[in-house]
């Protein structure tokens, strides 16, 4: 699209957080999340953001039939080696920045490391039936580690329901207000669309404004870095790869903390993440990759970004192919 559609983009928005507060609405009847059917609730409001950009895409016919796959980065895998190398880096990427923000979290006194893991084993040691013996906690740790990359192909298939919505759908429709608005705007409505659990004390334990406040800002610097790799590769499934490692990701500060931290510091979505992202977005500003992208719809060896004497010329590098009338 080269223009932006007000309309759908506000139905778009308002179906996906109506229907987050809608499937949310037992939780707030009932116990909270500690209601026993929260392990159902909160992967069933992953789907929201895919079903409203179902809604608009089928019945609002935004973008119009024959751009839908390519619109939404579902297909055509290409250019198929920078899909493919940005689908590694987010599946591989996420876990090492949450890492960064631990070490991060520790030099700014967010968090008091502990590499005994005494905190985690005697939480282990609780949840266990009585009588059951304690593996090394050192195997422990290990194992959680190793198993991050696969437990992120699982975590994927949830966060497919997200990304389909967010940088499936919005971040291109969002994309005629220019690549800055669109990654800051999509992120601070992704944080917004958390509000049904995160004042009921997820992720943060907080349970009024300040607690979706922080999320916003962990939106805004995941859904950039997110973002970067939807416009960059113009397909969706290094972003949905990298949202599921994330998720993955997300309890690496309880295997090292010596007691129970701030996560709105020192989680994967804190302040502390928030400096890793702001980093790692400086850099790839400054080597010049948020100006380079394929176009989102139907158009795949042209550039966004590019001045058009570079479009038609084809000085960008990259393949090109003949502009229509």
């Amino acid at each position: 699209m080269t223009r932006l559609r007000v309309t759908a983009i506000a139905v778009f928005i308002a179906l996906a957080c109506g229907l987050a507060w809608l499937v949310a609405l037992p939780l707030w009847s009932g116990d909270g999340l500690a209601e026993p059917l929260a392990g159902v609730i909160l992967p069933v409001m992953m789907f929201t953001p895919a079903i409203a950009a179902l809604v608009v895409t089928l019945l609002m016919r935004v973008p119009a039939r024959g751009e839908r796959l390519r619109f939404l980065g579902l297909w055509p895998l290409r250019p198929a080696r920078r899909v493919i190398w940005l689908t590694v880096l987010g599946w591989l990427a996420p876990p090492v920045l949450v890492a960064l923000g631990v070490l991060v979290a520790a030099a700014l006194g967010f968090v008091r490391l502990d590499l005994t893991f005494a905190a985690f084993s005697a939480t282990v040691a609780g949840a266990l039936p009585e009588g059951t013996p304690m593996p090394p906690v050192g195997l422990l740790v290990v194992s959680q580690i190793a198993l991050i990359p696969f437990a992120a192909l699982l975590n994927g298939v949830l966060a497919f329901g997200e990304e389909l919505g967010w940088r499936g759908w919005l971040v291109p429709a969002l994309r005629p207000l220019g690549t800055w608005p669109t990654l800051l705007l999509s992120g601070a409505i992704w944080g917004l669309w958390h509000s049904p659990i995160i004042l009921l004390g997820y992720n943060f334990g907080r349970t009024d404004v300040t607690g979706v406040l922080f999320m916003v800002g962990g939106c805004v610097a995941w859904g950039v870095l997110f973002g970067w790799l939807r416009l960059r590769s113009a397909s969706i499934w290094p972003a949905v790869l990298a949202h599921g490692s994330l998720n993955a990701a997300a309890g690496l500060v309880l295997l090292v903390a010596a007691s129970q931290p701030d996560l709105a510091l020192a989680g994967p979505l804190g302040v502390a993440a928030w400096i890793v992202a702001a980093v790692v977005i400086g850099i790839l500003a400054l080597t010049g990759q948020f100006r380079r992208q394929p176009e989102l719809a139907d158009a795949p060896g042209r550039l966004l970004s590019a001045p058009r004497a570079s479009r038609e010329t084809g000085a960008t590098g990259d393949p090109q192919r003949p502009s229509t009338p």
